[in-house]
């Protein structure tokens, strides 16, 4: 391929979801030739090179071809609402957008919302929202602070982020109706070239790869041969164990693969069936 046939990568510059993005392009075998974080950084083992942006900043990027794909929030597409493609959740920087009172105030449902003024920083979803609902409200744009709005008379509810709730209660607020779910995304533009498309399809593999070993570990136990079906049942692994004799007669060495979800309930289940010497290896890679 040609020096001008890569894919442009637009990632957030700073933050958290940043530091996610680089940590699976990382992961994923991709290495940059510049470690200073300026405005584009090339890859020189991969035809891929990042454009760091503003979060903000990525949707429009995409949709005019600046960037060929993008990492961002769920959010900032639904709020941007530019002419891109989603093309799947990375599971990361989860986050919910949600209207919040102050928490003394009763609530008996959205018709609270008519006639009130919301702050937000997401007046496009919400907007969308309220018209869906039916509901009259008043939306107050504002950038940054939104959950004070309410203690200051500027308000009489917030929309905006909520990862674990702990600003909204700082602030004296509650949640009460959760309007959308946000994880990190990756966004394309409408049409990419068939060298791009091949390209992404590569690095979506690798991200599969890696987010698939994320979620599970390899484990390894010792077993009696009289009990390995019981032991085998339990253990739900790719396709089945794998199933090695020991040395010591009468046990076997059974291998297998436990989903991160699932792992606390089937070691006890493994224990109580007699599984001895048992190992948990985290995995680098699965391709499934």
């Amino acid at each position: 391929m040609t020096e001008m046939e890569k894919l442009r990568i637009a990632i957030q510059k700073s933050g958290r979801l940043s530091e996610k993005s680089m940590e699976l392009i990382t992961e994923a075998g991709i290495k940059l030739s510049n470690g200073n974080r300026k405005l584009i950084a090339p890859s020189y083992n991969f035809p891929v090179e990042l454009l760091y942006l503003r979060d903000d900043d990525i949707p429009q990027s995409v949709e005019d071809g600046v960037a060929d794909i993008g990492i961002v929030g769920l959010n900032e597409v639904e709020e941007k609402n530019k002419n891109v493609s989603i093309m799947e959740g990375l599971g990361f920087s989860k986050c919910r957008l949600s209207l919040a009172i102050p928490k003394s105030t009763d609530y008996q449902g959205l018709e609270f919302f008519n006639n009130k003024i919301i702050a937000t920083s997401y007046p496009v979803i919400l907007g969308r929202f309220l018209k869906e609902k039916n509901i009259k409200a008043e939306i107050h744009e504002i950038s940054g602070s939104v959950e004070i709005a309410p203690g200051i008379g500027m308000a009489d509810a917030i929309f905006d982020i909520v990862s674990s709730g702990s600003t909204l209660i700082s602030n004296g607020l509650k949640e009460v109706e959760v309007v959308l779910k946000s994880e990190a995304v990756i966004i394309s533009k409408k049409e990419l070239s068939e060298d791009k498309t091949k390209i992404l399809n590569e690095l979506l593999f690798r991200f599969h790869a890696v987010q698939n070993a994320g979620k599970n570990k390899y484990i390894l136990l010792n077993a009696p041969n009289d009990r390995l079906d019981e032991i085998c049942g339990v253990l739900p692994g790719m396709k089945s164990p794998t199933i090695m004799s020991l040395a010591e007669k009468g046990w076997s060495s059974v291998h297998s693969v436990i989903s991160e979800d699932d792992f606390w309930e089937v070691i006890g289940k493994l224990k109580e069936r007699g599984a001895q010497g048992i190992l948990v290896i985290p995995i680098e890679k699965m391709i499934v």
